[in-house]
């Protein structure tokens, strides 16, 4: 299978950015360091501080899979929980 993309947007409640954003940047360090994972980017929209987007590359699907099923991105859901308005994700593949 070829490589996957990940494209998630996330939308903070307007009061809850900054935690939202800090349970965010938790994941960089031990998503980055997970089997498969070949980035794994953090943006934040410059004129609307509550709209983060994660840009991600996964060498597969199954191990993208493994990523959203691990301890740390349960624990993720649970922080913020009730404080994000969306949470859509794109999965999506590159056209040579």
């Amino acid at each position: 299978m070829s490589r996957l993309t990940i494209v998630a947007n996330i939308h903070a409640k307007p009061d809850q950015v900054d935690l939202v954003k800090s349970e965010l940047k938790k994941l960089i360090p031990t998503t980055r360091a997970e089997k498969g994972c070949i980035n794994y980017d953090l943006h934040q929209d410059n004129t609307d501080p509550t709209h983060f987007v994660f840009y991600e590359n996964w060498e597969s699907r199954d191990l993208w899979q493994a990523h959203m099923n691990a301890p740390h991105m349960e624990a993720y859901g649970a922080a913020t929980a009730g404080k994000v308005d969306e949470f859509v994700v794109n999965e999506m593949t590159e056209i040579d």
